[in-house]
């Protein structure tokens, strides 16, 4: 039997997660979890077979809960799930550690096949991944400014081009204002740009605004 711990802070996600894997044979939810502390928390008293994570969470985020499960135990299998698409998330989970990217319009028999083939020892990868993955390998250096980030980097990059200051991102990403304050002055180095106005402006020219 798989024991899957369900990972959401939306509790009718998790009720319609629960539906799906009940339904599919020889599987079963051995837990669920509002949030990634309570997961992690979870993970260090039981044993489950695949975890199913979103990325978009209070308290510490899908990304930040990847890395940590990692940490620990570098052959956790962990499906990420998200309403972001492929191109803006998944090369960098996968390169932390995910073994698949799924989006949360992914059809009920894809999720099930998903966690049959993370459990086989294999990665879960769409065709757009794939794509995407053969695009990072050969990315040369015309490779798109963002793609220079790191993955913190990165997310301060959305929260300030969604229009959110310096403050508001420190209290989100529990930081120090001066840390993101740092961060801020990283991008704008890496991205050959002046300010927070040159940043939104790419953000929301490349559809990287936080929704």
């Amino acid at each position: 039997m798989i024991r899957v711990l369900i990972v959401d802070d939306h509790a009718i996600v998790r009720q319609g997660l629960r539906r799906i894997l009940e339904e599919a044979k020889g599987m079963k939810v051995g837990g669920e979890a509002a949030s990634g502390i309570e997961a992690l928390k979870m993970l260090r008293a039981e044993k489950f077979d695949v975890i199913l994570l979103d990325i978009s969470m209070p308290e510490k985020n899908g990304i930040d809960t990847l890395k940590l499960i990692m940490d620990r135990n570098r052959d956790a299998k962990v499906l990420m799930l998200s309403m972001y698409p492929e191109d803006q998330y998944a090369v960098r989970l996968m390169k932390a550690g995910a073994s698949g990217y799924l989006t949360k319009e992914t059809a009920p028999e894809q999720l099930v096949e998903a966690i049959r083939e993370v459990i086989a020892g294999k990665k879960h990868i769409s065709s757009t991944l794939a794509e995407l993955l053969l695009q990072e390998c050969g990315l040369d250096s015309g490779k798109p400014l963002h793609k220079t980030l790191s993955d913190r980097e990165y997310q301060v990059l959305r929260m300030i081009g969604s229009g959110k200051q310096v403050s508001e991102i420190a209290d989100v990403l529990a930081l120090s204002v001066k840390t993101i304050s740092t961060y801020r002055a990283h991008i704008l180095e890496k991205m050959k740009m002046k300010n927070n106005a040159e940043l939104t402006y790419y953000v929301m020219n490349n559809g990287l605004k936080e929704e």
